[in-house]
Parts: C-alpha cells; sequence; structure tokens
C-alpha cells in the first residue's frame, strides 16, 4: 500500500465523504437547496423550471425527460436547482440540447420507506437530481439542440433496430448486453438472470471495455498506425461508447481503468491495477460523491477488488498442482476466480438486497467465458446490418443460440433447491468486522499460513456477517401506500403475512414486501392470510404468487389462507388459482379456527360460519394475535358494523395493539368497539395523497380518547412493534436512523 499512494488517497477520500455525510453536509443524501427555497417548493409544488434536455426516454404510456442546469423561477429569481428528472403529460419531441422552459408540480424525490426498499433518493442523487417534476407542461423550448448527442441517440436506437430485425425473440437480451439497454428485456426473464447471479452480464462493465476496447486496440495496432494513434483512436471510441450506453456506474468505472491502461500503454509504463481503480473512484467520486452509498459503484468496485487483490493470493496458495493436467488446473482457477469476486462482494449484496445466488458461482464458470461471444456477434451483427440485415442475421447466430443457452440455466437453476441463499441484511458494523477478517486472512495466506485457518477465519466472517438478533415478537406494518401489509415475525423464525397490496403504487410485492422479507433473513413465510379481496390487500400478494408460479421468487410460501365464504368473488378464485399452480396448500378460515406457531397464537374472530362473501369489508378476516401476555387485534377493513357484532357475541377484550380498521376511516373504530378494546398501540396504514379523506379527525379522535398511541405510515414509513410478551415498544423507519 505505501508503494501506492494514490490508493491512500482515494481511501482518505472515501472517508472525508462519509464524515462530511455524518456530520451533516449534504454531499451524499442531503438537499443542496437552500431551506428557504426547499421550504417554498414544498408550500408551492405548482413550479415554472427552466433546463437544458440530456436525453428522453419513453414507452407505450408515458414520456420522461433528464433536464441538465436546471433552475427554478422563484420570486423573479433564478435559483439552480441542479437537475431535474421530467414527467411529461403530452409525448413530445424534445431533441438533446433543446433547451426548455417547463411548468408542473414539483415533488423532492422520496427517499426509501422501508427496510430492504431500493432507495430513489440515493440512486438519483447520484445524477445530481432532487427533484421530479410531475404533470408537465411545456411552455417554451429552443430551436438549437445538440446535434452529436442526437447523433449517438439515433445510431444507439438505430443499432437497436437492427438487433430487434436480426435477433428476435432474443432481440432484449442481445440489447441489454451490447447497448445496456433494457427497455424490451422480460421483467420475468430479467428475474431469472438475478436469480441465477449473472444478472452482472446484462450491464456495460469492464467485460465489455475490455472485449471491444481491447480488440479494437489490437485490430488498429494490426493495421500499422502504431501505439499512439492505436491507443487514442480506441480511447476516444470506448468513451463515445459508454455515453451511447447510458453512462452507468460501471461503464464509467471500466472506461476510466482502460483510461489509464490505454495510456501506460502509449507512454511505456507498467499498468497497476489496484492504483487503476483508485483513480477512476476518486474521478467518479469527484464528479458525485453520491456514488460512494450507490450498490451499483460498490458492486463495482468490490469485483475487480477481488479479482486483482483476493485472486492471486488465493491463486497462488491453492491452485499449484503439478496433478490433474492443464484443464483441471484451468477449471482450479476459474472457481478461484469466481469465490475471489463472491468472497469481496458478499457483504455488499447482502446489504443491498439480502439475497446471494449461490448457483452463480458455478453458473459464472459457463458464462464468464461464452458471453464474450454474444457481445461480439451483437456488435458485428449491429455493424454489418448496417449494409445488409439478411448478413447481420447469419452473423448474430451465435450469440443467439447463447441467449437461449443462458435462459435455459437460469430456468434449471430457478428448479434448484436452495439455489439462492437469503441471509438478511447486516448492519455497517458487520460490514466492518467481515472486511476486516478477510484482510486478515488473505494477509496470512500470503505469508503462506495454513490453508484451514483462511477457511476457518472466513466461515467465522460469514456467520459474524449473517447473525441477526431477532425480537421475541414483532410486527411490522410496511408502507405499501394507500393498502396494507403486516408481517409477523417471532425469534424462532416463524413468520406470516396479513395482507399485502395498494392502490396507488405498482409492483407492491415485488418492490416493497419481497425486499423486506429477503433484508430481515426472512426465506420461508409460514403461511399468508388474505383479509378480504380489495385490491389494496392483495396486489402485492397476487404478484408474489405469479412470480413463484414462474420459479422467480426466493421466498417459500408454505400456505395460503382466505376467508370461508360460500360465494367468492373473482379475485378470491384467482388467488387461489395462482396458489394452486404454484403448488401452495390452500385453506380457509372462519371464527372458531386458530393457527398455532411455538408461542404465537392466531385466533380467527371473524367471519362467521356460512359467510356469503358479498360484502367484503364487513365479512373479512379479524385476527385475535397472542404472544405471552400481548394480545393484537387485526382487522382488515372491519367496519362499524361488525364490530358491534363482535362486542354483542362477546368475543373482544382488552388488546395492547390495533391495526385500526380501514385505514383509519370514520366509519370504522366506533366507540363503543374502543371503549371495550382499550387498545394502547395503533398503527393506520394509508397514503398521504389518498383521496378517500384518510385517515378521517373523526376516528382519530376517539383513538386518542380511548388512550391509544397512533402510528401512520404515511408519516413515519413501516412501523415496526417489538415484544418480548410482556413489554412493547414501537419504532418508525423514518425516524429509526
Amino acid at each position: 500500500m505505501a508503494r501506492r499512494p494514490l490508493c491512500i488517497v482515494c481511501l482518505l477520500l472515501m472517508l472525508s465523504i462519509c464524515a462530511a455525510d455524518y456530520a451533516g453536509f449534504p454531499l451524499i443524501r442531503g438537499n443542496p437547496v437552500s431551506k428557504e427555497t426547499a421550504s417554498w417548493i414544498e408550500k408551492h409544488p405548482k413550479s415554472v423550471i427552466c433546463g437544458e434536455v440530456v436525453q428522453t426516454t419513453e414507452n407505450e404510456f408515458s414520456q420522461s425527460v433528464y433536464l441538465k442546469d436546471t433552475y427554478l423561477v422563484y420570486k423573479s429569481k433564478k435559483i439552480s436547482i441542479e437537475n431535474v428528472k421530467v414527467f411529461l403529460k403530452t409525448k413530445e419531441e424534445l431533441l438533446p440540447g433543446t433547451v426548455v422552459q417547463l411548468s408542473g408540480k414539483l415533488q423532492r424525490v422520496e427517499s426509501k420507506r422501508n427496510p430492504g426498499e431500493f432507495d430513489s433518493r440515493q440512486y438519483y442523487a447520484c445524477q445530481h437530481i432532487y427533484y421530479f417534476l410531475n404533470k408537465a407542461e411545456i411552455l417554451k423550448k429552443s430551436e438549437n439542440y445538440s446535434r452529436y448527442q442526437q447523433f449517438l441517440f439515433n445510431l444507439r436506437k438505430k443499432f437497436g433496430e437492427i438487433l430487434e430485425k436480426t435477433a428476435q425473440e432474443e432481440a432484449g437480451i442481445l440489447e441489454a448486453i451490447v447497448l445496456g439497454d433494457k427497455k424490451n428485456l422480460d421483467e420475468t426473464l430479467k428475474l431469472r438472470y438475478q436469480m441465477a447471479g449473472i444478472m452482472h452480464i446484462l450491464a456495460i462493465s469492464g467485460l465489455h471495455i475490455s472485449v471491444i476496447g481491447a480488440g479494437l486496440y489490437k485490430l488498429l495496432m494490426k493495421t500499422g498506425i502504431g501505439i499512439w494513434p492505436s491507443g487514442m483512436l480506441a480511447l476516444f471510441v470506448m468513451l463515445q461508447y459508454g455515453i451511447m450506453t447510458g453512462g452507468s456506474v460501471s461503464t464509467m468505472r471500466a472506461v476510466c481503468m482502460f483510461l489509464l491502461l490505454c495510456g501506460a500503454k502509449i507512454t511505456g509504463r507498467i499498468y497497476d491495477m489496484p492504483t487503476a481503480l483508485s483513480v477512476s473512484a476518486m474521478m467518479i467520486l469527484g464528479e458525485s460523491g453520491a456514488y460512494l452509498y450507490s450498490s451499483g459503484f460498490l458492486l463495482s468496485f468490490c469485483a475487480v477488488l477481488g479479482i486483482g487483490v483476493a485472486f492471486p493470493v488465493l491463486k497462488e496458495r491453492f491452485e499449484k498442482s503439478e496433478k490433474g493436467g492443464k484443464i483441471r488446473n484451468k477449471l482450479k482457477e476459474a472457481i478461484l476466480a469466481s469465490l475471489s469476486v463472491q468472497l469481496t462482494m458478499l457483504p455488499i449484496s447482502l446489504y443491498f438486497f439480502g439475497e446471494i445466488s449461490l448457483v452463480g458461482i458455478f453458473l459464472n464458470l459457463v458464462i464468464l467465458p461464452t458471453v464474450g461471444i454474444i457481445l461480439e456477434s451483437g456488435v458485428f451483427a449491429m455493424l454489418v446490418g448496417c449494409v445488409s440485415i439478411q448478413a447481420a442475421k447469419v452473423v448474430i447466430y451465435p450469440g443467439r443460440i447463447l441467449g437461449r443457452f443462458y435462459e435455459m440455466l437460469c430456468r434449471a437453476a430457478g428448479n434448484l433447491p436452495g439455489a439462492v441463499w437469503i441471509g438478511g441484511q447486516p448492519r455497517l458494523c458487520q460490514l466492518a468486522v467481515y472486511y476486516g477478517i478477510l484482510t486478515g486472512a488473505l494477509l496470512l495466506l500470503k505469508k503462506r499460513k495454513g490453508r484451514i485457518s483462511f477457511l476457518l477465519l472466513m466461515i467465522s466472517a460469514i456467520f459474524l456477517l449473517t447473525w441477526q438478533k431477532k425480537a421475541d415478537f414483532s410486527i411490522t406494518c410496511l408502507d405499501v401506500g394507500q393498502g396494507d401489509c403486516l408481517v409477523l415475525e417471532t425469534a424462532t423464525g416463524n413468520c406470516f403475512l396479513v395482507d399485502g397490496g395498494s392502490t396507488n403504487k405498482s409492483k407492491t410485492g415485488q418492490y416493497q414486501i419481497l425486499p423486506y422479507l429477503k433484508s430481515q433473513g426472512i426465506g420461508k413465510v409460514d403461511g399468508i392470510l388474505i383479509s378480504h379481496t380489495d385490491e389494496d390487500h392483495i396486489s402485492g400478494i397476487r404478484e408474489i404468487l405469479e412470480l413463484t408460479v414462474e420459479q422467480v421468487n426466493p421466498v417459500k410460501i408454505s400456505c395460503l389462507y382466505l376467508p370461508n365464504w360460500k360465494n367468492p368473488p373473482d379475485s378470491w378464485k384467482k388467488l387461489r388459482e395462482l396458489a394452486q399452480k404454484a403448488g401452495i396448500p390452500v385453506k380457509t378460515l372462519q371464527a372458531g379456527k386458530c393457527i398455532a406457531a411455538g408461542k404465537l397464537k392466531m385466533d380467527i374472530l371473524w367471519p362467521r360460519e356460512n359467510a356469503s362473501g358479498t360484502d367484503v369489508n364487513e365479512e373479512g378476516i379479524v385476527v385475535k394475535v397472542s404472544y405471552g401476555d400481548f394480545t393484537g387485534l387485526l382487522t382488515g377493513d372491519m367496519g362499524e358494523e361488525t364490530e358491534k357484532r363482535l362486542l354483542q357475541q362477546g368475543k373482544l377484550q382488552d388488546i395492547d395493539f390495533l391495526k385500526v380498521g380501514h385505514h383509519g376511516s370514520r366509519y370504522s373504530s366506533c366507540q363503543e368497539f374502543l371503549k371495550k378494546i382499550k387498545p394502547e398501540w395503533g398503527v393506520i396504514s394509508c397514503s398521504s395523497t389518498n383521496t378517500y379523506g384518510h385517515p378521517s379527525k373523526e376516528a382519530i379522535e376517539r383513538l386518542e380518547k380511548a388512550g391509544c398511541q397512533v402510528y401512520y405510515t404515511m408519516k413515519g414509513g413501516a412501523i415496526t412493534v417489538y415484544t418480548d410478551g410482556n413489554k412493547i415498544r414501537a419504532q418508525e423507519y423514518l425516524t429509526a436512523g
């Protein structure tokens, strides 16, 4: 390290950025806009902004525009708000470099509101985007635009059209691998790649730059034009390729390192990978410090560290063998390379995704040596396709065959038990301990200490990384917007979901529910209880069942519980059908039944026997949860009518926790009901933008009058109530840090 001063400088830069963030400076996650301006925007979201178009993206339903150098017209002043993402009301052609003035609703990019959820605020901060302009209308636009940027855009579009014509069914894969464009990639196939641990080949990375850049450099050298022209021309082409394919952080890292590699060749200097990696990191962090908390940045750099630092040590101590022949040693080398990358990426993968593809360690032995073929065939097909589509169809054929082969491998991997290990999200201190042990283990190995010691140290590191202290029992009400989703978990490993859906958030199952389960290390759900079949209670569950049918859901579901209705609606039947297709048992619940798991007991208080199912709210499942001396009541969308019926039947008693009925509707939580159950803690799940008036002032007043401490997902994000069966505490996710 002492002989690599730039590595030390890079480390100090990272520590300085972390320290600045901890001290409250808005370098990573803060809002660079002044407090006065931010406050004005919050109070007056209807705004006028002006900026330069960088790029536009569109699908069948909408169009979004990225603006740079954007300013807000505020009190006759121009206030810089850096970059903005605009969502247009109507589609309109906007060329890169065009200066536009727009009006719309300016809103702060939302931060994540549940554990494990994707952090949009962090992602967009990397691009210096802190606000979205929604429902935007164009007021003015300039006639001038960037002809070169438009040329790159048109070139990418042209290449994409060639791939679509020549690759046909495999076009989505080829476009993703060659152009970094995933818009035509099937969502299910994308999840298959993720579960198989080969998602990285769909991102423009060092592999692409090395295959294309190094190939171009060698080709130019063979023409005899010399080292300088070859290196400079190859570098220029790769820079344009990086810009054309979107300029992701992995692309930026790879292009920076290729720049240094070319510089070393041109000047006759020795290329040092750790130094090149450090310089690349400093260049990227200098552009935006927010990348330090980016999964793409950390995974990309950890992968290179694994190959450049860990692999040489493991290779020296484990690979050498005079027996077995060349093929066996090559295979051993490939396994060690894959293992090196996995060891360095493991903590980051768990921290951001809560899961690791175990089968990916072995699939990459097949994928990595062959992905160059699919990349080269795609590139040549695009070039040949500019002259002849028929000839391009021949050139791209090897890539199409490999694309199909990759999909077959992913499907086979999805069928393997234990293909994905859900380890949960470690704490930052656990990451530090793991990397400390890994560094020490590699140093010991480098000093020719025992291999057994290395293995024991790494087993200990993985155990410490994945150890999680669980509360005896917890109920988490996820923030799913206008909807409901409860997760019940015990320290002994039992887990139940009660509902899961939303009417104002799409893909709740994929973006909120499953990420939460993975972050908590929950790989198996003992049962999903559906209180009733309104969309805001089942949309996410239906999605999870669909993913399970497609074998792209790593979380195992043991049973689906539905209300016992004589005439259930079609949505009830659809859930049952999906569960049966997925091989998940389906059971029905009514008053008098009970689900027990260790100390956890769930008594079903409603619906009554022979319920028709015509009024799903009033005939939904009501659950009394017991754990030691703790009792809770989960009421679905039960209204005043059912509350009074339960009172008449004498099925209610004092409780500690109440999932407030019907999102805090004024027609729920009546005074007689609350007087009887006397809840101490309550959670209302609703969206701040809902049009139903939830929660109502009347319901809140009744709850507070009954002595209930009320929490709201719209204010605190996910709400978790912890208990050991005696003492109780509640925690809001947005204030937990």
